[in-house]
């Protein structure tokens, strides 16, 4: 009981959450190193643009609703023999963490009980916060994050691919969107590892919408093409082919923690990345180079965050 305590003490004083710095979030060529991953040949990745309504992504994503004592949907995305499922459960969210860190006591108390699991590993957790939000104060002008990679990578979209797509697909809601979920993700699972990258995935929906898992959703909501549970679910599967992907190219770069990112290990990885998403939707890119400022400024910020060395709080 002593013991108990005493790791209650340590976390209730050393618990911290995110700051509120703003969040982020021609065709290449081919990867030369051949690959029979059936991965990189998948069309995986989802766009939120190419559904009219949630009865229309309903015919791609099979959903399955367990009303018990502790409800969840479970989501189902198969393409061209390749599949994957994502669940999300009723449970702690990403506000509730907020909370913890802003209330007394026993917030953080129910927290420990709650989500034993995002406690023992807050120190991770707030790495990869770091590595998800501009930390200018931190790290210095122009500190990018996983969204400026994203954005990267739609700017590089092969311009005559550009010209002919509708321009809601360049939107907020478009190919960045789905980049920005995917990318993260990826990074996340290759750097760290699936089971961390799936469980800030899911407090991060839970508190987007709780009736997610439920199927309980006004008229309102469904008609919400953006913000209601077409876009939600989206984003769940996107992220569940980031982890898988992520996966995949932590074994082939043999990431880890540990893992020096040179600019050239991030082009690299990012131009694989890349490769993905031209499979995915059949655009081309020009690709990421190590002298790229983004690149350089990027690799520098991961290393300095997965250090041992207790730079962010």
């Amino acid at each position: 009981m002593k013991v108990f305590w005493l790791f209650l003490l340590a976390f209730i004083t050393s618990f911290s959450g995110c700051n509120n710095a703003s969040e982020s979030v021609t065709a290449i060529e081919s990867n030369k190193e051949s690959t029979s991953n059936k991965v990189f040949q998948t069309r995986g990745a989802l766009l939120l643009k190419d559904y009219k309504s949630f009865d229309d992504f309903k015919k791609i994503v099979k959903i399955e609703y367990e009303n018990g004592w502790r409800p969840l949907v479970r989501l189902t995305h198969e393409i061209h023999g390749q599949s994957v499922t994502g669940e999300l459960k009723a449970g702690v969210s990403e506000q509730d963490f907020m909370n913890a860190k802003d209330k007394g006591f026993w917030d953080k108390v129910w927290i420990l009980f709650n989500s034993p699991y995002g406690v023992w590993h807050r120190n991770d957790f707030r790495k990869i916060y770091a590595l998800s939000r501009r930390r200018q104060q931190v790290f210095g002008e122009g500190d990018p994050a996983f969204y400026d990679l994203a954005e990267a990578m739609v700017q590089n979209i092969d311009e005559e691919d550009k010209i002919k797509m509708p321009p809601q697909f360049l939107s907020e809601k478009g190919y960045l969107n789905t980049f920005n979920h995917v990318t993260s993700q990826t990074f996340i699972t290759s750097v760290f590892n699936e089971e961390m990258a799936d469980f800030l995935a899911d407090i991060h929906e839970r508190k987007n919408m709780p009736e997610l898992v439920t199927g309980n959703f006004t008229a309102a909501q469904i008609a919400d093409m953006e913000k209601g549970p077409t876009d939600n679910y989206l984003d769940i599967i996107n992220n569940e082919w980031g982890q898988e992907l992520g996966k995949k190219l932590g074994k082939k770069y043999q990431i880890n923690k540990s893992t020096n990112w040179s600019p050239e290990l991030l082009a690299n990885y990012l131009n694989d990345v890349q490769n993905y998403y031209s499979n995915a939707f059949q655009i081309g890119f020009r690709p990421f180079k190590p002298t790229d400022i983004l690149v350089i400024q990027f690799s520098k910020k991961i290393n300095l965050v997965t250090s041992e060395t207790p730079i962010v709080r």
